[in-house]
C-alpha cells in the first residue's frame, strides 16, 4: 500500500496506526499530557523513526535514540526557566528506554545562529514546522488532548508517507 497516496484522513489513520504499535510512544504521551506544557508536541526523529521501522518491518522502537518534547513559553525566555523544565522532565520521564529531550521552542531564537550559522525568527506561537533550511524537511508533532491523540503538520506531509 503507498499510503502517501491515500485521502489525508486515510494517511492520518495510517500513521496513527504506526505509532500505536509503540508501548513506550503512548507513555511519552500521557507523561507530556499530565506535564501540560504550554503549547507541547510531540515531534521529529521518534515520530518518523516509528512509522519507518513499520514499513520497513523493523520492531517499531529499533534506532529510536530520544523523544523530542517541543513547547512554546513566551514569557521563559531565559535558560534557567527552559532548564527548569528540563529538569522537571528528567523526574517524569525517568525509566524509559529512551530519553525524553525538552525544549522551549520561543527561545530558538536566541541561539540558532550561534549553532547553526543562519538566523531563525522569533515566533510568536507554536506550531510544529521545519528550521530555516533549504529545502525543508516535513514538520510533524502530535499531542494527546483530553480524549483524543492531534497530529499537526507544519506543512505537508512528503509523498509516499508513511
Amino acid at each position: 500500500m503507498d499510503a502517501g497516496r491515500l485521502p489525508v484522513d486515510e494517511q492520518v489513520a495510517a500513521f496513527q496506526s504506526a505509532l500505536d504499535r509503540t508501548g513506550t510512544l503512548a507513555q511519552v504521551l500521557a507523561r507530556a499530557a499530565a506535564v501540560d506544557l504550554p503549547g507541547w508536541h510531540l515531534v521529529a526523529g521518534c515520530l518518523y523513526q516509528t512509522v519507518w521501522n513499520v514499513v520497513t518491518g523493523q520492531p517499531p522502537e529499533a534506532g529510536i535514540l530520544d523523544y523530542d518534547l517541543a513547547y512554546f513559553d513566551g514569557a521563559g525566555l531565559s535558560w534557567d526557566a527552559e532548564d527548569a523544565v528540563i529538569r522537571a522532565g528528567q523526574t517524569v520521564f525517568a525509566g524509559l528506554p529512551a530519553p525524553a529531550q525538552i525544549r522551549n521552542q520561543a527561545r530558538v531564537h536566541l541561539w540558532y545562529e550561534q549553532k547553526f550559522g543562519t538566523r531563525a525568527r522569533r515566533t510568536h506561537a507554536h506550531r510544529p514546522r521545519s528550521t530555516p533550511s533549504r529545502p525543508p524537511p516535513p514538520a510533524l508533532g502530535i499531542r494527546l488532548l483530553p480524549g483524543v491523540r492531534r497530529a499537526r503538520a507544519g506543512h505537508r506531509p512528503a509523498p509516499g508517507f508513511p
